[in-house]
């Protein structure tokens, strides 16, 4: 597949910041008017493009027409990369109603997919219904919180969704994310998991908002279901975190509120025949972006470079895909499509954490590149 296949369809009108695989090393680059411009030597980093203030008036070297590179999924160079470098990779958990009540029948079936069916039925229509309308924090959310207390209800995953602190954790660190036409990864002693589409809201060292990109946060629901306190190893894993194919810059065109107000797709494909499809209104989204993104940058945690904030799904498929009753799971080879109109598509194949591409170039290595090449 060509990566011009794959972009919005206003991608002329928009400003994209990204980085290409070249030959001399990780490059960053914008994208304006159907041109990529090397900008290199001003911004050696995207983190750094974003911090000078103004990443969208950045120029540099011209190397041409986006659609003359036939950038695609493939190990030739030039080679599109998760447009993240140095910046923090964050995520915000149990956003909206629906992840919220998938999250209490994971912990409630401690990983176990065959038991999961018989919770949901018995939770969802009564802890779903109410959550969906309750603003986390609330007073109305304190009163709710008592009446599932009292009925036995509660969780950790409740707290999160309707109290006042929102759930923010590291999902990979710096230089691990993965792009558009890369493996993602699945650790193969997961037998229940499953990708989460989001938008990815990207952020300057002060905590403002830039931009916006797609993401895919790869998830172990089994993992994670046996314990909460395995988070991280249910998340943070070789290949699990996607983002790309690029960091669309607000402008005059798109801004905070087509995130907002954006619709994001999957699509999962498999070598058996499956196919999977759905969809997340960020409409639904309990808490705005905007707080999510004050809520992981204050005075009690600063990131210098930024960082860039996985917003969240509403998506947790629950289809059948082998034996009834056990819902989805991931197969080698699955194509997993995220897609939102004004972001593009983020494209990826699924593999094992230990057949994708071992994490070998990090910070240490972009800084020798980047010196060797004159650009420190």
């Amino acid at each position: 597949m060509k990566l011009i296949d794959d972009m919005p369809a206003d991608w002329r009108e928009g400003v994209f910041l990204g980085r290409l695989l070249l030959p001399e090393g990780p490059t960053p680059v914008v994208l304006r008017g159907g041109e990529l411009f090397d900008i290199s030597a001003t911004a050696p980093t995207t983190a750094q493009a974003v911090a000078l203030g103004d990443p969208a008036s950045l120029t540099g070297k011209s190397l041409g027409a986006l659609e003359d590179l036939a950038l695609q999924d493939s190990s030739t160079l030039p080679r599109l990369l998760s447009p993240l470098d140095l910046q923090c990779v964050k995520a915000s958990g149990v956003t909206f109603a629906v992840s919220a009540v998938e999250r209490v029948i994971e912990e409630r079936a401690r990983g176990d997919a065959g038991a999961a069916q018989a919770i949901r039925t018995a939770l969802a229509a009564r802890v779903g219904a109410d959550l969906s309308s309750v603003k986390p924090g609330s007073a109305e959310a304190g009163a709710l919180k008592v009446v599932l207390i009292e009925e036995g209800l509660w969780s950790q995953y409740l707290e999160v969704a309707i109290g006042k602190d929102a759930e923010i954790f590291t999902k990979a660190p710096v230089l691990a994310s993965v792009g558009w036409g890369d493996l993602v990864g699945v650790r193969s002693d997961s037998v229940w998991n499953n990708p989460e589409p989001e938008v990815v809201l990207i952020c300057d060292p002060a905590g403002k908002a830039v931009g916006a990109a797609l993401g895919n946060d790869v998830n172990l629901r089994d993992i994670e279901g046996r314990s909460a306190l395995l988070l991280g190893k249910a998340k943070d894993n070789n290949a699990s975190a996607a983002v790309g194919p690029w960091i669309r810059l607000f402008d005059d065109a798109f801004s905070i509120d087509d995130v907002r107000n954006a619709v994001v797709s999957l699509r999962v494909t498999g070598d058996d025949g499956f196919e999977m499809s759905g969809q997340s209104s960020m409409r639904l989204i309990s808490r705005d972006p905007l707080d999510l993104a004050a809520q992981t940058l204050s005075s009690s945690h600063q990131y210098p470079d930024g960082f860039a904030l996985y917003l969240g799904t509403m998506f947790a498929p629950t289809d059948d895909r082998d034996v009834p009753g056990q819902g989805f799971t991931h197969k080698r080879g699955d194509e997993v499509c995220v897609s939102s109109p004004r972001l593009g598509v983020l494209r990826n194949r699924v593999a094992s954490c230990e057949e994708a591409p071992p994490w070998t170039f990090g910070i240490s290595s972009l800084m020798a590149n980047l010196a060797g090449r004159g650009l420190l």
